[in-house]
């Protein structure tokens, strides 16, 4: 046993040192100093240390993450998913689709495999609406508001659970819930030091490595752990690769009552761009089909990531947990850009002898440099079994600066190459503070309420690259209340309510988009009524929800030349629907999980503008009562697990989506058709003598080949007196499969 545990410690230390020599060749050389020096100690202490488990030291991760999570007393529809959950399905696909089987979820990958850029709806609602944290940190893309996974490959390898909330949820940090967030907890231990390794290999040559290491408990006080990961793959669109990079790393102190950790995290990403689309046209001949040639036609982009978290216990009653936080984002767009006009870019046309170019092929890039920062904290209260509450908010900075260059051009007009045809910076305040409170009022009734106050000021200057001004500042204000009840009909039983006031400012895009008319906040009313039962053999949740919006931003169909959603404002527009979830256990070897989402999501009144590109007026077209764009009515998830031995699972997993309109006119031939996907997954454990578990997974997806699009948009025009309609399509793949293997030490 001893050589065993040597032998085990000697690997651990050797995947440290790998990390550490990963952090120490990139750029962050002060950060790297730091990590190696932490890990090369950690792991000296590691020879000579006995671990002991702590239970408070769990308490206290979890205090951190609890201030902006929903629990059963909340009276708000939820769902958690832990790391035993996550590892079954994190064969290297992005996070989006590791969520695929939860409630009112629909996914979808650019590049049809789930890797690269992918994204998640929720009841409906773009990523723009889905508040997504990182230990209470805000995720979200400041201005956009949208999450990018794509700059944070294989996160989910070290997540310890993942809270997603449906509707309006509790009082969170940064952009506001308006469908639904999503609470990533990274913050659990292990008691045992350990090191694994993950390799993946699958369809359009996919291929995923990881090496992880911790350190575990070290004398009751100390814990390391880091992660290095690579993924790579072909897409199932033409040429819509990815390389992916990352790496994580983790340093803790836990005392009795308090504890201090470190994370430092990024994400290198380069990806050839697939956002145009497959046009209806070529969908049934060519579904792979990709517009780009250029070789570099990629999009370039890194974000590193550094969090300070603690957590102190002041006394009996009350627990401060303060975090300090900083984001460094920078890369690029390039596109190769055929016969374009000078004047696009405010340069002069190129005479050669007698002949006057006004376009010519250039190579463009459009970058982003920004950086993100602030605080966030929380107080918890705890008087006795009848009261407690928590006082939490955040201040955060985005200071984000966009300029587009022009790199080539074939012929040029100016010695500049480059040439910044457009420059603007954006500075966005983000400032909230809330308080939370439940009281029992008997053993079986909890009340619950929740204020929040929320400041944002934006200020930007400069131009678009459409070379409009976008110069302006807007200041918000916003109040948002919520409040629950939640009832124990019996020990297995509840019933909860509630009402939740949301409002929301838009991004930068809807700013440019709409230029020069300045889009309107949005606000938000959230009713939520349900029922669940834990039973041991059945456990069942009923909920229902009415949304009802006022100036909701809602999806036009349309993209701009970036691939980014086009949305305007409509005056009352609502969502309704029917969460059903169940899982039952059938028998001692098999269980069944599912879940359904029936709802009606609708604009009262919409009016749709067809440009006129003959010079005559743009023709107008009114809607009454009509559906919301991406917005199925109904979803359908569900697996169905046996368990034939203790080390050997196997899954045969199922989604449906109803039909879905890529605008707000509910036209049929501007849809996507309903779809039916079945996978199967299936995985063995064996526990040899040299290493503590190697592990095989094998995940076909798709398994009976079915032809779908999952994501899309579209886009009319009138032109030489005919009203035109282009649809635009993202395939997703039909049979494929991911096989890894995990070795742990």
């Amino acid at each position: 046993m001893k050589k065993l545990t040597t032998f085990r410690l000697s690997v651990t230390g050797y995947l440290l040192l790998v990390i550490g020599y990963r952090l120490f060749s990139s750029s962050r050389k002060q950060l790297s100093f730091i990590a190696i020096f932490s890990l090369l100690t950690v792991y000296c202490s590691l020879i000579t240390a006995n671990a002991q488990d702590s239970t408070s030291i769990r308490q206290l991760n979890e205090v951190v993450v609890s201030a902006t999570r929903a629990n059963q007393k909340t009276g708000m529809a939820f769902t958690n998913v832990y790391q035993k959950d996550i590892k079954k399905v994190n064969l290297g696909q992005d996070m989006p689709f590791l969520l695929n089987q939860l409630p009112s979820v629909v996914v979808s990958s650019d590049a049809g495999a789930g890797v690269g850029y992918t994204g998640i709806r929720i009841r409906g609602t773009d990523p723009t609406r889905i508040n997504v944290t990182l230990n209470g940190v805000p995720y979200n893309d400041s201005e956009s508001q949208g999450t990018y996974w794509v700059n944070m490959p294989d996160f989910a390898s070290s997540a310890q659970s993942i809270q997603v909330q449906r509707g309006v949820g509790t009082s969170t940090n940064g952009a506001g819930a308006f469908g639904a967030s999503i609470n990533i907890n990274t913050l659990g231990y292990e008691q045992d030091a350990y090191g694994e390794t993950n390799f993946t290999v699958g369809s359009f040559n996919t291929l995923k490595t990881n090496v992880l290491a911790s350190t575990g408990l070290l004398n009751n006080h100390f814990v390391v752990d880091a992660r290095l990961s690579k993924l790579s793959s072909d897409g199932y669109i033409d040429r819509a690769s990815s390389d992916l990079k990352s790496f994580y790393v983790s340093a803790g102190y836990y005392g009795k009552n308090n504890f201090i950790r470190f994370n430092a995290f990024s994400g290198k990403e380069k990806t050839y761009q697939a956002w145009e689309g497959v046009p209806e046209s070529l969908l049934k001949t060519d579904r792979t089909f990709n517009p780009y040639t250029y070789d570099n036609q990629v999009d370039d982009y890194q974000q590193d990531h550094y969090q300070l978290i603690s957590s102190f216990k002041l006394n009996n009653n009350w627990t401060f947990n303060p975090i300090l936080h900083y984001t460094k984002g920078r890369g690029f767009y390039e596109q190769f850009k055929p016969e374009d006009k000078y004047s696009n870019y405010g340069l002069p046309n190129v005479v050669i002898g007698t002949t006057t170019l006004k376009k010519t092929d250039i190579i463009r890039r459009k970058w982003l440099d920004n950086d993100f920062y602030g605080a966030t904290y929380s107080f918890d209260y705890q008087s006795n079994k009848k009261f407690s509450a928590n006082i939490g908010g955040a201040w955060n900075k985005y200071d984000g600066d966009h300029f587009g260059e022009i790199i080539w051009a074939k012929n040029a007009s100016t010695a500049d190459m480059r040439y910044r045809w457009y420059e603007s910076n954006a500075l966005k305040t983000d400032f909230n503070i809330y308080t939370k409170g439940y009281y029992q009022v008997s053993e079986a009734l909890n009340f619950f309420a929740d204020l929040q106050y929320r400041t944002v000021a934006y200020d930007m200057k400069g131009t678009g690259d459409k070379r409009q001004d976008i110069t302006q500042k807007s200041d918000y204000k916003f109040f948002n209340p919520k409040f629950g009840v939640n009832y124990q009909v019996s020990k297995t039983t509840s019933v909860y309510a509630s009402y939740a006031v949301g409002n929301k400012e838009p991004s930068r895009q809807d700013f440019v988009d709409n230029a020069p008319k300045a889009p309107l906040a949005e606000n938000l009313q959230d009713l939520e009524v349900g029922y669940r039962l834990a039973g041991a053999k059945l456990s069942f949740d009923a909920n229902f929800y009415y949304m009802n919006y006022k100036n909701q931003l809602v999806l036009t169909g349309q993209v701009n030349g970036v691939g980014e959603a086009i949305r305007v404002n409509v005056p009352k527009s609502y969502r309704a629907g029917l969460e059903l979830s169940a899982t039952v256990k059938l028998a001692e070897k098999w269980k069944l999980a599912a879940n359904t989402t029936f709802s009606q999501n609708k604009i009262k009144n919409f009016t749709e503008t067809v440009v006129n590109y003959d010079g005559d007026a743009d023709k107008i077209n009114k809607y009454a009562k009509t559906d919301i764009s991406f917005s199925p009515n109904l979803i359908c998830g569900g697996q169905l697990i046996y368990t034939p031995a203790k080390n050997v699972e196997l899954a045969w997993m199922t989604k449906y989506v109803s039909k879905q309109f890529m605008d707000n006119t509910s036209d049929d031939n501007r849809s996507l058709d309903a779809f039916f996907v079945n996978d199967i997954r299936a995985s063995y454990s064996i526990k040899p003598k040299i290493v503590k578990e190697l592990t095989f997974s094998l995940l076909v997806n798709n398994i009976f080949n079915h032809l779908y699009e999952s994501n899309g948009y579209t886009y009319s025009y009138i032109y030489d007196k005919q009203v035109t309609t282009e649809n635009f399509y993202y395939p997703q793949a039909g049979t494929n499969f991911l096989l890894a293997v995990k070795v742990r030490l």
